[in-house]
């Protein structure tokens, strides 16, 4: 259960079941009280005193009806991408008298969506679970998974499940055309960052922001200087243009922008203390360039400096304010990997 800090595992990854980067709802058993997709969520579980609908008390998660006979009920979900999951939350915020009394996965990888000939493989074992809590549990397992499938014994509710993995990049479905080689469905993250007051999680995000909550956003600079965020890309790469969106920043938008890069292959230690205190010093590859509110700009062309092949980017933002999305769009190195 939640001790209060998350564990390692759910560090350099990302939640590969998050509804958010497109993770979807396959199957259930059994949906009675709940629908699949809520436990897809991405905010926190909320509870609703005094609120039913149709078929009973409203909980904010999966929950399925009463067996009365043998069995236990299961779900199949589809990963927002391909990838290597490192561990689960199991959450069952809210249920405590109705939640089930252990749960196992199985996973599998099938691209074009599992079928009966499918085979599964078991990444968590049947495992205990407790009411009002969150559940975390390692994977040992390091094959390619596409899907996962819950099982609850023998039945009862979940409020969220979050599978903590990383990305894997599939260089055999990339063409003759750039990728944008900072998105988190590719493998790019965050790694270090000088404000992210109100959040910056969903930088890296697909899609364009659905509001001014769904991108980095800092707090006011009230002393000289800027702020930056520093991203892993997904694979040792040549950039060839950048896009900055400040979509739904229109009063708190950054006045300009800048972008450094560096190839940190075979670097080891700290990584976030290293490029807090080197990435100053990285090579420009965009100078600075004016933004405008609500708006995309892609810079590309002879405006974007050749830098060789790099495996991490800085982008800088004057003074402050709010970034919706990054793409660094380029081409993977030969055999090159972060």
């Amino acid at each position: 259960m939640s001790t209060g800090a998350l564990p390692a595992f759910t560090r350099g990854t990302i939640n590969l079941a998050s509804a958010g980067l497109g993770a979807r709802a396959i199957f259930a058993t059994d949906e009675f009280f709940g629908p699949l997709s809520r436990l897809l969520a991405d905010e926190p579980a909320v509870y609703r005193p005094g609120v039913y609908d149709d078929n009973g008390k409203w909980m904010d998660g999966w929950e399925t009806r009463r067996r009365r006979g043998p069995g236990h009920d299961h779900a199949v979900i589809a990963l927002a991408t391909p990838g290597r999951i490192r561990g689960f939350d199991v959450d069952t915020a809210h249920f405590t008298g109705n939640f089930p009394t252990a749960c196992a996965i199985e996973a599998c990888h099938a691209p074009e969506g599992p079928d009966v000939r499918t085979s599964w493989t078991a990444v968590l074992g049947p495992s205990p679970l407790g009411p009002g809590a969150q559940h975390f549990f390692d994977c040992g397992d390091d094959g390619l998974y596409s899907h996962v499938r819950l099982r609850i014994y023998p039945d009862g509710g979940v409020a969220r499940l979050r599978v903590y993995g990383k990305p894997v990049l599939d260089r055999t479905a990339i063409g003759g055309e750039p990728i944008d080689l900072a998105a988190a469905l590719a493998g790019g993250e965050v790694v270090a960052l000088s404000n992210g007051h109100y959040g910056h999680q969903r930088l890296l995000a697909p899609g364009r922001g659905i509001n001014m909550g769904d991108g980095w956003e800092t707090s006011r600079r009230r002393v000289p200087g800027h702020e930056w965020i520093v991203v892993r890309l997904a694979a040792r790469a040549t950039i060839e243009s950048i896009v900055v969106d400040t979509a739904h920043f229109k009063g708190n938008y950054p006045d300009a922008c800048s972008l450094q890069a560096a190839d940190l292959t075979g670097t080891t230690g700290d990584l976030p203390t290293l490029v807090t205190a080197a990435s100053m010093f990285w090579q420009e590859i965009l100078p600075e360039q004016k933004l405008a509110p609500d708006r995309i700009h892609t810079f590309g062309g002879t405006l974007v400096k050749r830098a060789g092949a790099v495996t991490h980017v800085r982008l800088n933002i004057h003074p402050d304010g709010g970034v919706s999305r990054l793409r660094v769009f380029g081409h993977p190195a030969e055999g090159g990997k972060t």
